[in-house]
């Protein structure tokens, strides 16, 4: 029986690793300020895991931070076979990280608007922001997206159709208890924030590992 060769790492991908999750922990602590200075204090839910994180504090006064990680970590599971391996790790860092963020922005910083709807807009560009940061590393913010993932496999059809339709359904329910208002917020902060996305993951950057200069455009 053949022995396995030892798995040994290059300095230039040890680099790459390092630098990789570097962009990570950047993009997971930004989504996290996002939630909890902006967003949960007002129950805008930033999503359909958002949304459901709003309601379980709502109903059960659990700590947003750890229903946040609970949901996201639940969700990772049914999509390890689909994300990869390295994704998955990635992903399961990057909402540990997010959620450390959101309880530790909660307690020690708060807002410095007084207006829900410049909360709204606020956090839904520095969401946007993160989630940005994070795609472009091939991780999954976490989320109702990777039901949707696999809805879509399954069916064949676009992912967006069944993300819509279940964070819609999360929405409307979170408004009837919460407040109907929730609703109008929360789809605006989703189109805020999928706009600095796209503008963010269709950003073409090049950069010079030999020299510190780099270099964006866009396709």
């Amino acid at each position: 029986m053949r022995k396995k060769k030892p798995v040994t790492y290059s300095p230039y991908r040890l680099r790459r690793i390092c630098r990789k999750y570097s962009f990570i922990l950047l993009g997971a602590i930004i989504q996290g300020c996002a939630m909890g200075i902006f967003l949960f204090p007002n129950s805008i839910p930033s999503g359909g895991a958002g949304g459901l994180t709003v309601l379980f504090h709502y109903f059960f006064n659990i700590p947003l931070s750890i229903i946040l990680w609970i949901i996201n970590a639940s969700m990772l599971l049914f999509a390890v076979h689909f994300l990869g391996g390295s994704s998955a790790v990635g992903t399961l860092f990057g909402i540990t990280i997010t959620s450390l963020a959101v309880n530790i922005s909660q307690t020690y910083l708060s807002t410095p608007f007084s207006n829900v709807w410049m909360d709204m807009l606020i956090g839904s560009l520095i969401l946007g922001t993160g989630i940005g940061i994070l795609l472009r590393q091939g991780v999954s913010n976490g989320g109702i997206g990777v039901i949707a993932l696999i809805i879509s496999k399954y069916k064949n059809i676009n992912p967006g159709k069944p993300l819509f339709w279940i964070n819609g359904v999360i929405f409307v329910i979170t408004a009837y208890i919460i407040d109907w208002q929730i609703v109008i917020q929360a789809l605006v902060c989703q189109w805020l924030s999928t706009q600095i996305v796209a503008f963010l993951y269709n950003l073409k950057i090049r950069l010079t590992i030999s020299t510190p200069a780099f270099a964006w455009r866009k396709k």
